[in-house]
């Protein structure tokens, strides 16, 4: 429990922190925004990501696992959509660039606090 609690603030941090990157243009409100947009992100992924995983499995086998890429995107998308005060100036652009900058801060993140959890 206290791990999922961890990730959970990890990634509303990140999402603040990528909100801080002028040229991706995400914007994020406030601390309670990113936390909500965590939320929704964390369920997005658990709840949608394996359909559209099975829908896309001929591209991901394609790409070559890069297509993973896109998926995350998306649902980085979506989770704009759903949360207010959590924008993407730049549409999918941002929601691109914004997923993989998640992903590479929610890593260095977690690893510093590993040994904690």
């Amino acid at each position: 429990m206290l791990g999922l609690i961890v990730t959970w603030l990890v990634t509303a941090i990140s999402f603040l922190i990528i909100s801080r990157i002028p040229f991706l243009g995400i914007e994020v409100d406030s601390f309670a925004k990113a936390a909500i947009s965590a939320i929704v992100f964390g369920i997005l992924n658990a709840v949608l990501l394996p359909v559209l995983t099975f829908f896309t499995f001929p591209f991901i086998i394609l790409t070559l696992g890069l297509f993973f890429v896109i998926l995350n995107a998306i649902i980085f998308g979506l989770s704009a959509l759903i949360v207010p005060g959590f924008r993407l100036r730049y549409g999918f652009w941002s929601a691109l660039l914004g997923s993989i900058t998640l992903a590479i801060i929610n890593s260095i993140l977690l690893r510093i606090l590993a040994p904690l959890t």
